[in-house]
């Protein structure tokens, strides 16, 4: 599997991006996925992750309600819409690829990673 996520970039306080995975090679259509963002200096951590039928998210606390996960199983595709970025959303973010079908929060569930496309917010 491999992962590619693109759609990074500079955005003002209080704007939207959406970023996307692309997956190729072997399937993912029968693995989790999920998103995981690393800024400057910090551990990595969790931001969301969706299962393999889409019918279960998990959203991390320091992004609900403004960050939206999604996957499309015709395109092997996942996305992240942002919105009401902040200041403290700069990071790269990262995609991946799990070894099961749920939406995992623990990076050790997770497999395959994209090579990470970077996202900073001007305050």
């Amino acid at each position: 599997v491999q992962l590619q996520a693109s759609g990074g970039g500079l955005v003002n306080f209080g704007g939207s991006l959406t970023i996307s995975c692309a997956a190729s090679g072997r399937a993912v259509d029968g693995r989790g996925m999920g998103w995981f963002r690393q800024a400057t200096g910090k551990e990595r951590e969790f931001v969301a992750a969706i299962s393999r039928d889409a019918k279960t998210m998990s959203v991390s606390d320091s992004v609900k309600d403004r960050f939206t996960i999604s996957r499309d199983t015709v395109k092997n595709t996942m996305y992240l819409q942002m919105n009401s970025l902040k200041p403290e959303d700069t990071a790269v973010y990262f995609c991946a690829a799990a070894t099961g079908p749920g939406a995992y929060r623990d990076s050790d569930r997770y497999t395959y990673w994209g090579q990470g496309t970077l996202v900073t917010v001007s305050s």
